[in-house]
């Protein structure tokens, strides 16, 4: 039975995902693949193309991950301490929100903005306390830093 070499373009169910080199009938390639735009012709060019593309696509994410693994170092070592007011029983007057944790890590001099979006914090700190923070500098990167929360005088 004779077969024609395909790239696909996009995720098909039952056949592969995107940039796999799959096998088919002539016909399904001709007919239905081809002409929808689900994959390209994979000829010898094309193959050696997606092979160094994924090669790139690798090593981009290497030096990100190592990028997020140096800046994880450098968080680790920052413990921050935030002065609020508060009630009798400990509750803070006000809240203090990933925004605020964000703004003063990027207050201590590193070299690496932190956004407030890469705070995990479910909801805002409201009470006196330390708190361990999640920061998500890459999806498997996630130093947490040391908040603690006093009573301001």
């Amino acid at each position: 039975m004779k077969t024609v070499k395909v790239i696909l373009r996009q995720d098909l169910p039952n056949l592969g995902d995107a940039g796999d080199v799959v096998n088919v009938k002539p016909g399904y390639a001709r007919n239905y693949l081809l002409p929808r735009g689900f994959a390209y012709e994979a000829t010898e060019a094309a193959v050696r193309q997606l092979e160094e593309d994924r090669r790139r696509e690798e090593a981009q994410k290497r030096k990100e991950f190592l990028g997020a693994r140096r800046r994880a170092a450098a968080l680790e070592a920052v413990s921050l301490t935030f002065e609020a007011r508060a009630g009798e029983e400990g509750k803070l007057f006000g809240s203090i929100t990933p925004a605020d944790i964000a703004d003063r890590l990027n207050e201590q001099g590193l070299d690496f903005a932190v956004d407030r979006r890469q705070i995990e914090l479910d909801e805002p700190i409201k009470n006196l306390g330390v708190y361990t923070v999640p920061v998500r500098l890459h999806s498997e990167v996630r130093p947490e830093i040391k908040v603690w929360v006093i009573k301001a005088d």
